[in-house]
């Protein structure tokens, strides 16, 4: 009866779920996939709605509110250049190997989301193996996650 009541009172004053994109902050959350000759790095950009515009201004650097193909790989390669992935104390070489860029309108609504996804090969031993993953971007608060 107690579970039945809270549900009842958490209903009825308008409790909604928290919303997990923060505004005021550009999440990079990534996800290392270890390949046996390869190391793959696929990134999740999320700008929030407070920091959309520095966000933009950093990828459309010609200020004509369009995101041109050179615009884009520009801004990959700059993310490739906060990188750093080593595997067994031996630096790795990231190479852009694919990318998805929202509207600038999806981006200043929250609601856009660039992914970017970058290759290196990598040859694993068959002791254990030790891959050490930095990212270094000091964009607008930028927020971490890896998988």
């Amino acid at each position: 009866m107690r579970s039945a009541v809270a549900v009842f009172w958490a209903t009825s004053i308008g409790i909604s779920p928290a919303s997990a994109h923060r505004l005021d902050e550009y999440l990079q959350a990534t996800v290392i996939d270890p390949g046996r000759d390869h190391v793959m790095l696929r990134l999740r950009l999320t700008p929030g709605v407070d920091v959309a515009d520095q966000v933009i201004a950093r990828i459309d650097t010609n200020r004509d509110g369009m995101l041109s193909v050179g615009e884009k790989r520009a801004y990959a390669l700059q993310i490739a250049r906060d990188l750093s992935v080593s595997l067994n104390g031996t630096s790795v070489t990231l190479r852009p190997e694919g990318g998805v860029f929202p509207t600038i309108a999806a981006m200043k609504a929250g609601t856009g989301i660039i992914m970017l996804q970058f290759e290196s090969k990598a040859f694993h031993t068959k002791a254990d193996n030790r891959l050490i993953y930095a990212n270094r971007a000091t964009a607008p608060d930028v927020v971490y996650l890896v998988n």
